[in-house]
This record gives C-alpha cells, structure tokens and sequence, in this order.
C-alpha cells in the first residue's frame, strides 16, 4: 500500500514546479497521506488511520449514491467522500485532479461565445416544439381537470 505512494511521491518531486506548467501551488501539493506525523510514526496506528479513513470515505459515497435516487445532494457528497479518501489515498487523490480539470475545461467551453450561442439556439428550437406538441395535444383533447367544478 506505501510502495505505490513512494514511487508516486518520487514521481511527485521531480515534476517541474507550479510556475513552468501553469498549474497552481494548490494543485501541486505533494501525493500521499496526509496524517499527522504521529500517526505516520506508527505502521499499526497509519495502517488503523487509513481504515478509518476509508470506512468514514465510504459510507460519505454510499449516501451520495443513495441521494442520487433520494432527494439530496448526490454528486456533491460523493465528491466529498472522494475527498475524504483524497486525504489518506494516491489514486483518489488522483481522481479528484482529474475531476477539477475536466470541469474546469468544461467550464471554460461552456462560456465559449460560440457554444452559448449554439446552446441558446437548440433550447430556443426544443422549447417551440415542445410548445407546438402541447398546443396539438390540448387542440385535440382539451384540459380535462382532474376535479368537477360545476358540482
């Protein structure tokens, strides 16, 4: 479990610094756990940190995917589970940068002149047909409310 988090902790040093890959300080903050070191002193209390760390990760991620059927915030408390194992885990820890940096390209295309444009145009076009099948429908068959009024 450690050997993979040296080797990319190693990987981590020699990457160039923050300012010649445009990547901010935040961003490049070192891979592995983030234990206090009296914790990291102790393989048995490191390895009962990381279950801990994993069994509070995990149950943080089942109530997200739950609140993705259930009212509730659902990807928001999923991504805070994966940052709860970001804090003790490599590959989480690589996942949510993966994560930032597709939503950030997602956001920066989004405010693209050009996409909004596009995307103004085909809801603009979505919502005259959805209007013109509602108009058909209720031509045809009328409003039937569900109530009597005239009783």
């Amino acid at each position: 479990m450690n050997a993979e988090s040296d080797e990319r902790n190693r990987v981590a040093e020699q990457a160039p610094p923050a300012s010649a890959t445009g990547e901010s300080d935040r961003e490049e903050r070192e891979l592995g756990s983030r234990a206090p070191g009296f914790i990291k002193a102790s393989k048995a209390l490191h390895l009962s940190w990381q279950v801990g760390v994993f069994v509070v990760g995990l149950g943080v991620v089942i109530a997200g995917v739950l609140m993705l059927v259930l009212p509730g915030p659902g990807w928001l408390v999923i991504f805070a589970g994966m940052a709860i194992w970001a804090t003790e885990f490599v590959w989480a820890q690589l996942v949510l940068r993966w994560t930032k940096r597709k939503v950030t390209e997602a956001a920066q295309r989004a405010l693209d002149p050009k996409v909004r444009r596009r995307n103004i145009i085909l809801t603009t076009v979505g919502l005259v047909i959805v209007a013109v099948l509602v108009g058909i429908y209720v031509w045809k068959f009328g409003i039937t409310m569900p109530w009597k009024i005239s009783e």
